[in-house]
């Protein structure tokens, strides 16, 4: 009997101690299973969290651009406004009576008959409407800009080569192409009200930007609004295509060269040259957009009835090729620090708006 209760005693220890390692192993798998469940959540919600704020600043590069765009526009375009009414009035010249008024063209006189008879402050004429028109369409310029870009580069194809000089001048030229094309459709009505305003003389025909518009739709119909589109983004699309190229063509070489030169000496300079080049380019057509803003205006008579090519014909005809480049002097003074003004200011901008990764 002794030794039958040892024996029992013996094998129920040996089932205590069978189940009781059984049930340690099994905490210490689950234990294992647990963590290792939690180390392969932790990636994909460090993945998810740090999805969300490359949203944010891809949201965040986006305001950036659009707002340091609007305002390098309106600052650069404030501190040229000056040249800018000097070479309008020069491109007008042969419409009709103006002719006369300007048959010697000289910048200083016309600059001193502005302050004599309309005063000093009358060189920032229709520089309300611009600074209205500027910030919008700079905004959209730059911004249209970055997004053509990235569009570009996110083409596989295109992706392969990025890097290669050739590639980089044509998707720059294209991109400021048709960023151009876009923000000048988007704000063109302004553009046109601001030419009318800056052309006026001594005699007032629309009294401010809300009577400039409320008159053109009276008397022209909405699509008085947009005279000279088509003129217009003839010209804008290879002015800004020119332009954004140059800069950044130049910017690169420049700064392989002289990588410790000041950022803001290199985006003035290089800005001021592409804006030269792309002027000298494209200034004939900007000459034909602006006589064709202004035709009716004021209730004259219309001078060029054939449309845009008809318009080059009949200026080219009646002026020679001189005619096509009147305002080019005054051009030059307003386009060479006003883009490298643009162009600087957006740099500096882009880089204090910019969100600060995390």
């Amino acid at each position: 009997m002794t030794m039958e209760a040892r024996v029992g005693v013996v094998v129920e220890g040996g089932q205590r101690a069978l189940h009781t390692a059984t049930a340690v192993n099994n905490t210490v798998a689950d234990a294992a299973g647990n963590r290792k469940l939690l180390q392969q959540q932790q990636p994909q919600t460090c993945q998810q969290q740090s999805s969300k704020p490359s949203l944010n600043q891809k949201q965040g590069g986006s305001i950036s651009h659009l707002v340091a765009g609007g305002i390098s526009g309106a600052f650069a375009k404030t501190c040229t406004a000056p040249l800018a009414r000097l070479t309008i009035l020069f491109q007008i010249q042969g419409m009709q009576s103006e002719t006369a008024i300007l048959s010697s063209p000289s910048i200083w006189r016309e600059a001193s008959r502005i302050v004599n008879e309309e005063g000093f402050r009358a060189f920032w004429k229709g520089n309300l409407v611009t600074v209205a028109h500027r910030v919008p369409y700079s905004a959209v310029n730059f911004y249209a800009y970055e997004e053509y870009n990235t569009l570009f580069y996110s083409n596989p194809v295109l992706k392969r080569y990025k890097g290669n000089a050739s590639l980089d001048v044509l998707v720059h030229f294209v991109s400021g192409g048709l960023a151009g094309m876009t923000a000048a459709s988007a704000t063109y009505p302004l553009d046109l009200v601001r030419t009318r305003l800056s052309a006026q003389r001594s005699s007032m025909y629309y009294q401010g930007v809300g009577h400039a518009f409320r008159t053109i739709c009276r008397e022209e119909g909405f699509w008085g609004l947009y005279k000279g589109l088509g003129a217009t983004l003839l010209g804008v699309g290879p002015s800004l295509a020119i332009s954004f190229s140059a800069y950044n063509s130049l910017r690169t070489s420049w700064l392989s060269h002289r990588p410790n030169d000041s950022e803001v000496m290199v985006s003035l300079s290089c800005g001021s040259l592409s804006g030269i080049a792309s002027s000298t380019a494209t200034f004939p057509v900007d000459l034909v957009r602006r006589r064709m803003q202004l035709e009716g205006a004021g209730g004259r008579a219309r001078v060029y009835k054939t449309g845009l090519l008809g318009t080059f014909k009949h200026i080219f005809k009646a002026e020679g090729m001189r005619g096509l480049y009147r305002g080019i002097l005054p051009e030059y003074y307003k386009v060479a620090p006003g883009v490298g003004i643009a162009f600087m200011a957006y740099e500096k901008l882009k880089k204090l708006l910019s969100p600060v990764p995390n």
